[in-house]
């Protein structure tokens, strides 16, 4: 059974493990260890434009994955599971919570490098709709997006 609740300060420490073990293990080239302040600094500065963060939580009370969007626009910035929660469904639950906050329209970035994402995305409907580069690394992206029927 999997619980979603929004953020609290208190899970941001097991948030950002999950975060640096998720990514980790979709792109080892790169040291998300030494991020763990960015992304600290880079959720306060999205919940400050009122993003949203939604965390999945195991029975057990660990915490599963989480999804972080911006209802109004639909912009999708942060979406992560756990290695151990991966191809259990909690992507899928937390792709639903994203489509509640943002029923209508959901766009986000993704590393072109991360098959295991873009498969994720297209099963969760999503189209390319354009291309990128990630500022922070300097990787290809391809901009996808989901519509409502």
């Amino acid at each position: 059974m999997i619980e979603i609740t929004p953020l609290h300060a208190a899970l941001m420490p097991a948030l950002t493990d999950l975060w640096v073990a998720a990514w980790t293990k979709a792109m080892p080239q790169i040291d998300f260890e030494a991020r763990r302040l960015w992304l600290a600094a880079h959720l306060d500065a999205l919940h400050a434009d009122d993003y949203v963060t939604r965390c999945a939580s195991s029975a057990d009370g660990a915490l599963a994955g989480f999804v972080t969007l911006q209802p109004r626009s639909g912009e999708l910035d942060q979406i992560a599971v756990a290695p151990g929660a991966s191809r259990r469904g909690v992507g899928g639950l937390l792709m639903q919570e994203a489509r509640l906050l943002a029923p209508g329209r959901i766009t986000l970035s993704v590393n072109q490098d991360n098959g295991g994402a873009l498969r994720f995305y297209e099963q969760e409907g999503f189209v390319v709709i354009g291309e990128g580069v990630n500022a922070l690394s300097g990787l290809r992206t391809l901009r996808m997006e989901w519509r409502a029927a």
